[in-house]
Parts: structure tokens; C-alpha cells; sequence
């Protein structure tokens, strides 16, 4: 059989056929720092660059890739540059054309594969890729029901990223439940093996009705390349140059296909940054990053530490968060100077809004557009407050970011709606005010919705439109709507999305990638960050990574707050471990002092047996040191217990919690208990518990090779 790839041109890529290289070679290393120009210097893989936040990681790549052609050294067409969003391969198109370079396919992972998989697979199997399905949840639906499990949104949705997960990490249904444990994952209170059975039966109805899923793109592509040799051949021939960016996400099953993408080659340039390593939840893998050097013998380390986005302030309190805490480089700030961060407590979410809100007007009453402004936080059931908050102070703002904003539903109604009416019905107005009677048609008002959700961020979406319009009439007040359909359209081939028209609400994950002048993170407490389902060491350290991330997205002027309660009473709680050393003492702890009796010991007093410090959670508490400090207990014995815990759990069908938690059961693995009145004293075995679980637990402890005792919790 026979299998060709034709040599085709980035379709979605408007311009030249013919790459419009600048004469002097030296003009494009002219426009770059000293460590950007090794970048773009060393075009002999394997490269590997380690590029902090703000140091021009793409201005780096794109000038490598430019350099390389302009030298002769790369052949445009030869060069395959991975990312992981739709946003982010746009703007390499849109930077690699500026400088004269418009044959390199600059692709996500998934767009890189989707389009080999469709050409090839009829090549292969006589037959077309099988098409990719509109929704995901509907089949998880089918398998939850199918086993018997709830159709609860929480669960479907908890199910559908664990499936995603197994699957960019190599793990098939059949091994999930031996491998969940030892990954920490867990969903919903289920036991491995209730999910473990939901992901085969997921398979099952996918093939039933004939479609694939999203992490399929990269296995069919996979497939085509280990099974039949002519394909690989083909894609080798034609790709020779790979460039990576933001390596730090890259996966098992993304990795599995870019060595099967190169076959051996060695002319790779990865770029990352491990302090940003936030998707671990969903396979994500940094030691790919920080081994590379190991894996490829004799590559190329080089990295870039300038960072052109922050003041020093901003500078100064990203690298103290980070600093002695995992692998990332010291950036150092070439900005002029600006405000330190400012750093607030409040006695409820309701007053941090408010005082959030307050801090907003008053930079945009010195100049500060509010489109330059983002409120973060860690999850979106933080941001209610906030909006209203905003609403009542008539300042506009946008929930969710750019990313995928052409792939929103209304977007493409909106689009479609749009082609028809050039081919029909232009009556010669302005193309802006066309636009906005066909956005009319569709429902949309100047004004926005009352109230949230999803009414509201449809709205925002055709209000991002509308204004394109507008800004494209005020430039081209003669041109057709049909010019005007075709500027959108070649926007939404190179993803490039519309500017949000307001303050921007976002999660912490969301803003990745993105940066402001005036960054406000909040929630910046106990419980919230670090998330309260970060139980391990690692999913600590990643979310200390999430907040060095939201940091590190302001350019010039960064508040940081958190609220002592959620509503003004109930129990209260302290700023987040990650402040510690950044903020003064009575500071943080105000608010919380004068809640203990005089001459009683509050558990807030507890100290950390490892480090010293103060123990704020209660989960801490039980372990009596915190969460990302050195455990002192068996791993083995942890997992016996929690096997025992599962059984006890399965015999009455309750969640596994309902025994022990997990934190309980890793105090007792610490404390390795060898009587009735050791296993009482550790927090979470009450006397019920000790009475009905008590001779099982240190029978186990008792029977556990290794196991001593630590001398109790006292």
C-alpha cells in the first residue's frame, strides 16, 4: 500500500506562498537579548530552553525559526512548531509571518495530529477517521448509567476528566483501578474499580456510535505512525525541524507522538518553565522538562532569566514565593520601577469584593483602562461577589478569557449569520452597523443581561463582535460586510481573539498565558489556596505554582487578599501558607487573634514537628506538620489502610471518607499506634470509630513489617 503526504502550505495561514525572507540574517538576531539570541543561534538540536515568565519565550522561537530559514539552515515548510491551545499557535503564525516566515506549521498538538489522522486513515483502513463527538459528557452519561452511578453533573463531568487523564497517561481501563491509588486519583468518593469499569464501558458506547473523543486525535495519529511504517516514512520526510513550546504540559501520550513524529531526529528545541507546571491533574508531566538534558546527551541548556513584562516589585514577590520550593529559574526584572503589592484582609468575601472593586476605580481614575485589569481567583464559584460587586458600580467586565473564542457556540452563529447576510442582504450602511442588526436578530441588546451565567457570557461574546465591527467600519467606513465577514474569518483561522471589553474574571488555570497592567488575586487563604483537595506534598507544590502564576500575570500593579470568613461569621480562616515571609506577622494574623481564651492552647497555636511553623488546617493538624513537608510514615502501611478502608467501605456501600479520611489515616501511619489509648489520641478516631475500627487498625499496624511507634500524638 502506498502512502503519500502532500507538501500543502499552513491553510490557515493567510499570505504569500512564497516565504519573504529578510536580507540580512543579522537584522533578526539584532532585535534580541543576549540568552534569546543563543536560542536563536543554536539551531542544532537538542535544545532545550528554560524561560521564566515574561522573558520572551515565543519572541525566542519565533526568531530561531526565522533565523534557521533565513540562513538556509531550515527549509519553512520542514518545521513543525507545537503548543498546546489554539490561541497560543496563532500567535506564533502571527509573529513567524511578521517576520517573513509563512510556510512553517504552527499547530496544537491535537490540530497536528487531527490533520494527519484524517489524511491517512482512509489509507490505512479503507474507510474515514470516525468523527470526533460533538459531546463527551452525553457518552460518560451513558457509561455512568450503564454501571449504575448517578447522572449527577459533578460526577459526569469529575468521570469525563478522569477518562482524559487515563488516557494522555497510558493507563488502559482494565489497569485503572491497580493504578489509581499510587496516582492519588480519586473521584467522587467511587472506588477505583466503579470507575475503572465506567471507562470501559465509555469505550464501549463510543464505538457503539461510532465516534472518537478528543485525546483519540492523538491516538489514532499514534497508531498510524508505530503501525504502518509508509505513513511514518512520510511524515518524517516532511517534518525535520520540531519546536515545542510550553514543554512543561506536555504529557506520556503527547510525548509518545512527538518521538514518533521525529523517529530518532535529533533537531528538537523544547521551551518551558517548571515553576509553571500547573495541569499535573491532567497528565501533565514537568520531568519531561527537567530530565531533557538526560535523555539527550549532549543538548543544549540554555535560559532566559530578563523578564520585560513585571516591575521589580511584581519581580521581587514571584521569585520569594517560589524561591527553595521545586525547580524554576530567578527572573530579573528589566522594567522601571512601580508600586510594591499591595496585600489586604477582610472579614468577609463580601467586603473583599468591595475593597477590590475600590482598588479598580481608583486605578482607572489614574489612567488604567479597565480592559488592563483582571480579578483571579482559584475557583468560579469565588467570582459572584466580585460581579456584583462590579454590576453595582456600573464597571463593565468580562467572565472568561479569550481562549477558544471562536469555538464558542454563539461566536459561530454569529459568524454564520453574518456570511448569509453579506451574500443577501447588504444594504450599503456601515459594515459595523449591519453587524449589529444581525446581531440583533440573534438576540443580543447594547445593553447587558441581568444577573450571571451563561445569558451573560453569550452576551459578552456577541458584545466582543459587535466592537470588532465597530473598529473595522471606523477603520473601512467604504467597505462591504462582506470585507468585514472576511476579516472575521481569517480572525478566527488564526484564533485571534477580541480584546475583552471590560475587567477580566478568570481563574487562576485560565490566566496562564495571558497578562495585565493591574492583576487582583483573591482567596488567598487556607482552604483555597492550597485548594482544600490538595492533600499530597506535589498537589501542594502545584498549587504554590498556580499562585506564582497568577503573580506573575501583572505587569505593573498586583493586590493580594483574602477574607477571614466567607460571610462574616462562622469559623475563620487564615491567609495562606504561601504568604509566610511575604506579609508581616499582625497582619496576618488579625483577625484571628483574641478568638483564644487566655491560658488555653488554640489549635492555630500548633506548630509544624518538621519545619516549626504554625499548623493552619485541620488536616495539618492530624498529621501535626504540614502537607508539602517530609512525611514520616510508611507509604506501604498508608496503603494498606487505605485498601482496609475501602473494603470496610464497600461492605455498607458508603463513600470510603465515611471510615477514616485520608488525613486520619496518614496520622496513624505516622504514629503507628500499638494501643487502644495511642489510636484514641489521634484526631479523627473518635470513640465510636476506635470501638468499632479500633482492633482492625492495630491488628493491621501491628502485623506491618517496619512499623514502631512514634510515641502517640501527645
Amino acid at each position: 500500500m502506498a502512502f503519500t503526504l502532500e507538501a500543502r502550505s499552513d491553510t490557515s495561514a493567510p499570505g504569500p506562498t512564497v516565504d519573504a525572507v529578510p536580507a540580512d540574517p543579522a537584522a533578526i538576531l539584532d532585535a534580541l537579548d543576549p540568552e534569546q539570541r543563543a536560542v536563536a543561534e543554536a539551531l542544532e538540536g537538542p535544545v532545550v530552553v528554560l524561560a521564566g515568565a515574561g522573558t520572551g519565550k515565543t519572541r525566542a522561537m519565533t526568531h530561531r525559526i526565522a533565523y534557521g530559514v533565513a540562513t538556509g539552515a531550515f527549509d519553512p515548510a520542514g518545521v513543525l512548531a507545537l503548543t498546546f491551545t489554539t490561541r497560543a499557535a496563532g500567535e506564533l503564525r502571527a509573529r513567524l509571518r511578521a517576520l517573513g516566515v509563512h510556510r512553517v506549521q504552527a499547530r496544537t498538538f491535537h490540530s497536528a495530529a487531527l490533520r494527519q489522522a484524517q489524511y491517512f486513515w482512509p489509507q490505512a483502513h479503507g474507510q474515514p477517521l470516525p468523527p470526533v463527538a460533538d459531546s463527551v459528557i452525553a457518552l460518560v452519561a451513558e457509561a455512568a448509567r450503564r454501571e449504575g452511578l448517578p447522572a449527577e453533573t459533578a460526577l459526569l463531568r469529575d468521570l469525563a476528566q478522569e477518562i482524559s487523564w487515563a488516557k494522555v497517561s497510558n493507563v488502559a481501563p482494565a489497569d485503572y483501578a491497580a493504578v489509581a491509588p499510587g496516582r492519588n486519583r480519586a473521584v467522587g468518593g467511587r472506588t477505583p474499580e466503579q470507575v475503572g469499569r465506567v471507562l470501559a464501558r465509555y469505550e464501549q458506547v463510543k464505538l457503539a456510535r461510532g465516534v472518537v473523543d478528543f485525546d483519540d486525535i492523538l491516538l489514532c495519529a499514534a497508531a498510524l505512525l508505530a503501525d504502518f511504517p509508509e505513513v511514518a516514512g512520510e511524515v518524517r520526510r516532511q517534518y525535520r525541524t520540531f519546536v515545542v513550546d510550553e514543554y512543561q504540559d506536555v504529557s506520556p501520550l503527547q510525548q509518545a507522538l512527538l518521538d514518533l513524529w521525529r523517529g530518532g531526529r535529533q533537531d528538537l528545541c523544547v521551551v518551558g518553565d517548571p515553576a509553571q507546571t500547573i495541569h499535573s491533574f491532567a497528565g501533565a508531566q514537568a520531568s519531561y522538562l527537567t530530565t531533557f538534558a538526560d535523555r539527550h546527551p549532549g543538548a543544549r541548556v540554555i535560559e532566559l532569566v530578563r523578564d520585560y513584562r513585571s516591575t521589580p516589585q511584581v519581580v521581587a514577590l514571584a521569585n520569594a514565593v517560589l524561591r527553595g520550593h521545586g525547580p524554576g529559574v530567578e527572573l530579573r526584572a528589566m522594567r522601571p520601577a512601580g508600586p510594591e503589592p499591595v496585600f489586604a484582609q477582610a472579614a468577609s468575601e463580601p467586603e473583599d469584593a468591595a475593597a477590590i472593586v475600590g482598588w479598580l476605580r481608583g486605578l482607572h481614575a489614574a489612567g488604567v483602562p479597565y480592559e488592563e485589569m483582571a480579578v483571579l481567583y482559584r475557583i468560579h464559584a469565588m467570582s459572584p461577589h466580585v460581579e456584583s460587586a462590579l454590576a453595582q458600580a456600573g464597571i463593565p467586565y468580562v467572565t472568561r478569557g479569550s481562549e477558544g473564542f471562536f469555538d464558542r457556540a454563539e461566536v459561530r452563529t454569529a459568524l454564520r449569520a453574518l456570511a448569509a447576510a453579506a451574500r443577501t442582504t447588504d444594504t450599503g450602511e456601515p459594515a459595523g452597523q449591519q453587524f449589529r442588526a444581525v446581531l440583533a436578530g440573534l438576540g443580543w441588546t447594547p445593553e447587558p443581561p441581568d444577573g450571571q451565567g451563561l445569558i451573560r457570557e453569550r452576551w459578552e461574546s456577541w458584545a466582543a463582535l459587535a466592537a470588532l465591527g465597530d473598529a473595522f467600519a471606523a477603520a473601512s467606513p467604504e467597505a462591504p460586510l462582506q470585507a468585514l465577514a472576511e476579516e472575521l474569518e481569517a480572525r478566527r483561522q488564526t484564533q485571534h481573539a477580541p480584546q475583552g471589553q471590560g475587567v477580566t474574571l478568570a481563574t487562576l488555570h485560565a490566566a496562564k498565558g495571558l497578562e495585565w497592567d493591574a492583576v487582583a488575586i483573591m482567596g488567598v487563604h487556607e482552604g483555597s489556596l492550597p485548594f482544600v483537595l490538595a492533600t499530597t506534598p506535589e498537589q501542594v507544590a502545584e498549587e504554590r505554582r498556580l499562585f506564582y502564576v497568577g503573580v506573575t500575570r501583572a505587569r505593573e500593579h498586583l493586590r493580594i487578599s483574602w477574607s477571614t470568613t466567607r460571610n462574616g461569621g462562622g469559623p475563620r480562616r487564615p491567609p495562606s501558607r504561601f504568604l509566610d515571609g511575604l506579609v508581616r506577622s499582625p497582619q496576618r494574623t488579625r483577625g484571628v487573634a483574641g478568638t483564644q481564651r487566655a491560658g488555653k492552647t488554640s489549635a492555630l497555636s500548633q506548630r509544624c514537628r518538621v519545619c516549626g511553623r504554625g499548623l493552619t488546617s485541620g488536616r495539618e493538624r492530624k498529621l501535626r506538620r504540614h502537607l508539602d513537608c517530609p512525611a514520616g510514615y510508611d507509604e506501604g502501611l498508608f496503603e494498606a489502610l487505605r485498601a482496609w478502608r475501602r473494603s470496610e467501605a464497600d461492605a455498607v456501600g458508603a463513600p470510603a471518607f465515611v471510615v477514616f479520611t485520608d488525613a486520619t489515616l496518614m496520622a496513624i501511619a505516622e504514629a503507628a499506634p500499638t494501643s487502644p489509648a495511642e489510636l484514641a489520641g489521634i484526631p479523627g478516631v473518635g470513640p465510636a470509630k476506635l470501638d468499632r475500627y479500633g482492633e482492625a487498625v492495630l491488628s493491621l499496624v501491628a502485623g506491618w513489617p517496619g512499623a514502631t511507634s512514634s510515641g502517640g500524638t501527645g
